[in-house]
Formats: C-alpha cells, structure tokens, sequence
C-alpha cells in the first residue's frame, strides 16, 4: 500500500517545513509515502469562496482513481484516538487496499464535487486549526498509528 498526502497550498513556514520532512523521513521506514502540494491559486482575491473550492477541487480530483480511498480531513468527520485511527490504518494494509489518499482542504474547505468522491471524512478535533499546523499534526498521528502497529514504545497508553 501507498499513502498519498495532499495539501492545499505550499507549506511556507519553515518550522512546518522541517517537522513535515522529519515525519516523513520516519514513515518513510513504514510504507511508501508521497506528499503533494497543491500551489496555492493565482489571482483568486475577488474570487467568491465557492468558485475557489471548485477550482481547487478540480486539481485535489486531477489524478485520483476509482480504485483509491479517499479520505478528507474535514472539522465535520470522524473522530479516531490514536490507538482508533492505528486500527484503521492496519485494516487498510490488511485489505490489499492499493493507495490511501489524505487531503488536507485550503482555507475554505472543499468543493461539493470532493465531498461525493470522498469514501471516508476524518476530524482532529472539535477545534479548528490552521492548515499548515493540521499538516504536522496529522503528519505525527501517522507516524504515531505505525509505531503503535508494530508495538513501538512511542504511544503511551
């Protein structure tokens, strides 16, 4: 299996930056891991939200398939504890499923287009975070489901 990340926006601030290259070098160790970064849009400021999520959709759909899970981080989805979101992940590996696909949404969330194509909708947390702090922290709950997989020490439970 494959994870595929794909944000909305260049990550710009160089500590997201860095946490984001560190969690990846360390999945890394576990499975195929790919992040792609959406640029952000050019001249969109007299654009109305709506038209924004769609043309953003538009390149968040560019390039999946019917075959790959979907699964959208939104502030209305599912939410996992840690040691949840580990059995998922593993339920996925042991499903021969092919590619696992994580988006993280821009500013306004996501088209209606999105929605419908999305199999799964996943939340952090009742609270709402800045999308390039989302970036991380998903980015370390990842990593975390994997060491809790393979019985590591870093989740203490």
């Amino acid at each position: 299996m494959q994870i595929n990340l794909i944000f909305t926006g260049k990550s710009e601030n160089n500590y997201v930056k860095n946490e984001i290259s560190e969690f990846q070098k360390r999945i890394g160790h576990y499975i195929t891991l790919e992040i792609k970064e959406i640029p952000n849009l050019k001249n969109c400021s007299g654009l109305k939200k709506d038209i924004i999520r769609i043309k953003e959709g538009e390149l968040i759909l560019k390039g999946i398939v019917p075959k790959d899970f979907l699964v959208l981080l939104d502030e209305k989805g599912k939410e996992f504890s840690s040691v949840e979101f580990s059995k998922f992940i593993e339920g996925k590996l042991i499903s021969g499923q092919k590619n696992l696909i994580f988006v993280i949404g821009g500013a306004f969330g996501f088209s209606e287009e999105v929605y419908k194509r999305a199999d799964l909708k996943i939340s952090l947390s009742k609270m709402t975070f800045p999308h390039q702090l989302v970036r991380v922290i998903f980015l370390e709950q990842l990593y975390r489901a994997f060491t809790i997989i393979k019985g590591e020490k870093y989740h203490h439970e």
